[in-house]
């Protein structure tokens, strides 16, 4: 009888803790990740500057890991001139102060002078922060090329 009450307790704690405990959690979360794509298009440093919290790490499809100053460099550089970047798929679940997002990126960008179109799949690990623009901070971001967008080109 204990076990069976224990069970039952563990599984309505469990819907509180992940994913839809509070939709205004959910959607600060998904404005964190809306104002990112804005300033990464707009090159806005200073706002990826409060978006990014200072120990990210940014795994890229190619392969390669850059930290918080390594991707403000590249926002202010010409190696990451992206112009176009939409959401889909997108998924939350807010364990505590620790927030899971992912979903599906289109994203294009103009790197050395040629347009490049991305499909990916990409998680973000977001932590409530007072310093985040919406309350959370990136702290981690995984990114796996999927394909071929699905309307590729990419139409803004």
């Amino acid at each position: 009888m204990k076990t069976l009450m224990l069970a039952a307790l563990c599984a309505l704690a469990v819907p509180a803790l992940a994913g839809g405990a509070d939709p205004a959690d959910d959607k600060a979360v998904m404005a964190t990740l809306e104002a990112m794509a804005e300033a990464t298009i707009g090159k806005d440093a200073a706002t990826l500057a409060r978006i990014y919290g200072d120990d990210l790490t940014y795994s890229h499809s190619a392969g390669i890991t850059e930290t918080k100053a390594q991707v403000l460099a590249n926002i202010r550089g010409e190696r990451v001139p992206g112009t176009y970047m939409k959401f889909s798929d997108t998924t939350i679940r807010i364990y505590g102060d620790v927030a899971l997002a992912k979903g599906v990126v289109d994203f294009r960008s103009a790197a050395t002078g040629r347009t490049i179109d991305n499909h990916l799949n990409i998680l973000w690990v977001l932590v409530r922060r007072p310093q985040g623009p919406h309350g959370w901070q990136i702290v981690a971001r995984q990114t796996t090329r999927i394909g071929a967008s699905a309307g590729t080109p990419v139409t803004p």
